[in-house]
């Protein structure tokens, strides 16, 4: 069984975890406590639970994928893993900080990749033992239920290294694209000025935001409104993309819209707050303005 590192058990780290699990992987997660990882470990064998009682899964499944994860309490464990996969908030300093640690025991022939969406891969490589071995591995949210994987290789990245994370992407029941080293890759280029423009809308008073999200929906054809998306992606994870594309790129069109950043700073991230274009507090999700 191979063995893959997950570092950051939040929303998407878990998600990766989860995925790789089922793929018949030995995970090993970990977060800033052990109390952390643990409890997403946790909020995973919940939801597989549901999904047994709703007949979605086997019982066998969900069993044999919890017990493929393994919290962990530092990051020496992870000296056995074919991969080491950061999937810590989009703050370029954090995520340094975890390559460097987690490089002095990243093994001889691992790789180790980055759940980044949107920061330079080429840039961050720098701070990893070696930048051959270094990669962009971009999963969407919510990770279970996503196919895409988007595959971002460095300027020093090997072709060996994009081979092998691309068989490890769809080892995971995932379809893959790769995406060269530009600031927001390829889908957050396009999605995310989408998304920032309708909180744009909605802040001068030309749509609500119901109106904003059905009108995208019927009109676009999109499986979901702008809004509601920017919720599950999650509004700070927004703004620091756009911060990104603009700092990298210097075009002043990914200025983050006034009313995203109001939100950000009232902590209204969207669903994982329970709060921000909707109210996710009740059975169904509810407009708040």
């Amino acid at each position: 069984m191979s063995t893959i590192a997950v570092i950051g058990a939040g929303q998407m780290g878990a998600g990766i975890a989860q995925t790789a699990a089922a793929s018949g992987r030995k995970v090993l997660l970990s977060d800033i406590k052990l109390e952390l990882a643990e409890a997403a470990k946790a909020k995973i064998g919940a939801s597989l639970e549901k999904l047994v009682a709703r007949e979605k899964i086997a019982k066998a499944d969900a069993e044999a994928t919890i017990a493929n994860i393994h919290p962990v309490a530092d990051y020496a464990p992870m000296a056995e893993a074919e991969f080491i996969i950061e999937a810590a908030t989009e703050r370029e300093e954090i995520k340094l900080k975890i390559f460097e640690a987690a490089g002095k025991v990243l093994g001889a022939d691992a790789i180790m990749a980055s759940n980044t969406s949107s920061i330079p891969i080429t840039r961050m490589a720098r701070s990893s033992p070696d930048p051959k071995r270094f990669i962009g591995m971009h999963f969407f949210n919510p990770v279970p239920l996503m196919k895409l994987v988007e595959v971002i290789p460095g300027l020093a990245t090997a072709p060996d290294t994009t081979a092998r994370t691309r068989a490890l992407a769809e080892g995971m029941g995932k379809e893959v694209v790769i995406a060269g080293d530009e600031p927001g890759f390829v889908v957050n280029r396009l999605a995310v000025p989408l998304l920032n423009e309708a909180c744009f809308v909605l802040g001068s008073g030309a749509g609500s935001v119901e109106d904003i999200d059905k009108g995208v929906r019927l009109g676009l054809n999109h499986p979901m409104g702008p809004l509601q998306l920017a919720d599950f992606v999650g509004l700070d994870t927004i703004l620091e993309i756009l911060k990104v594309l603009q700092s990298t790129t210097g075009d002043p069109k990914y200025r983050p819209a006034p009313l995203l950043v109001k939100y950000v700073e009232a902590g209204w991230y969207g669903v994982k707050a329970g709060r921000g274009f909707y109210d996710y507090s009740g059975p169904e999700p509810v407009p708040t303005r």
